[in-house]
């Protein structure tokens, strides 16, 4: 029988970001959860009681530059190895050994090289949204330069400082209104709509953003939880994982081409460009994650996944971490 979860707790924990705050809930194995761009650890809210209710620990982060957490000056501050120090700091500040780390959108890559580069510590991986795309290839600035055209793809036009922040900042509340909808299955712009993801030349990312009613996973309450973390803090931070993209391929040349053999998880929505245009990641995934345990494709889901399809993510969240191996399982307990 599914047990009663206790209410959630806010925590700082010491981290080499200087502070990262996290929301847990339950008690058991440890379960990480990271979220993405531009989001918060509010993005778990439907997943932390669910995974409490089912014997684990559920932690939701602010990723550095993020809600609570500290946000470094630096725009170098932001590099993917030092998320992966930051969640290996929260581990052993909440006195566990090893954790399964989960993530979303950003969080997705963020877990997956977390497992990459810290497998004594992360002995279990899901990636929701984003596949695993082993580092390789040419720079990434280089490969999103090329993509659109006389359009500008929406990851280069984030990488230039000051910029992004001068179009989301004088309306925070309505830009996010506007992208969260872009990417959700039930507000997203029609198929031959001009795309979204890609910025006309001299015009903003919101230009295309569609402007009914809100999705519908998002009220005007949820709106103004994620509205008032911005506003307060600002983009830079958020935005600052854009524009170390390029340091992140020389950070993890070691690493090139890589698999993770943790046992995996993937789900994706149907709807969602990170699942349609990384197709062959996906499929590359015999390869690429050796211990995929469960792939999942939902039909009709858009890129918010894990607050359009709450009830759904949180059985396949919970049945994975079911099937994990007795190693792994017997690893995550204090």
């Amino acid at each position: 029988m599914p047990r009663q979860a206790p209410e959630l707790t806010h925590r700082l924990v010491s981290a080499p970001a200087g502070r990262i705050h996290l929301v847990e809930q339950g008690d058991g194995p440890l379960v990480l959860l990271v979220h993405g761009f531009p989001e918060s650890w509010y993005s778990w809210r439907h997943q932390l009681p669910a995974l409490a209710a089912a014997g684990y620990r559920a932690v939701a982060i602010d990723v550095r530059g993020y809600g609570r957490s500290s946000r470094p000056e630096a725009s170098t501050a932001y590099r993917m190895l030092d998320l992966v120090e930051d969640n290996a700091a929260v581990v052993e500040a909440l006195g566990e050994r090893s954790a399964v780390i989960v993530g979303h959108d950003w969080g997705a890559t963020i877990a997956a090289n977390s497992a990459l580069v810290r497998p004594d510590l992360f002995r279990a991986v899901g990636l929701l949204s984003v596949p695993y795309v082993p580092r390789g290839g040419p720079r990434p600035s280089e490969v999103f330069g090329r993509l659109g055209g006389d359009e500008e793809f929406y990851v280069s036009y984030f990488q230039q400082p000051g910029r992004a922040e001068a179009e989301i900042e004088p309306d925070v509340r309505g830009w996010l209104a506007g992208f969260y909808a872009a990417l959700s299955a039930d507000t997203m712009p029609a198929p031959h709509a001009p795309d979204p993801h890609f910025v006309a030349k001299g015009g903003t990312l919101r230009d295309r953003f569609p402007t009914g009613p809100l999705p519908a996973w998002l009220d005007e309450a949820d709106l103004d939880v994620y509205a008032g973390e911005f506003e307060r803090t600002g983009l830079t931070g958020a935005l600052n994982r854009y524009r170390n993209m390029d340091r992140d391929w020389e950070d993890l040349a070691a690493f090139d081409g890589a698999p993770i053999t943790q046992p995996s998880l993937f789900v994706g929505g149907g709807l969602d460009a990170s699942t349609t245009w990384l197709a062959d990641a996906i499929e590359a995934f015999p390869a690429t994650l050796p211990g995929l345990v469960a792939s999942h494709v939902l039909d009709g889901c858009g890129h918010w996944i894990q607050q359009e399809r709450p009830a759904e993510i949180n059985r396949i969240l919970t049945a994975w971490l079911a099937a994990l191996p007795d190693s792994v399982a017997q690893g995550m307990i204090h």
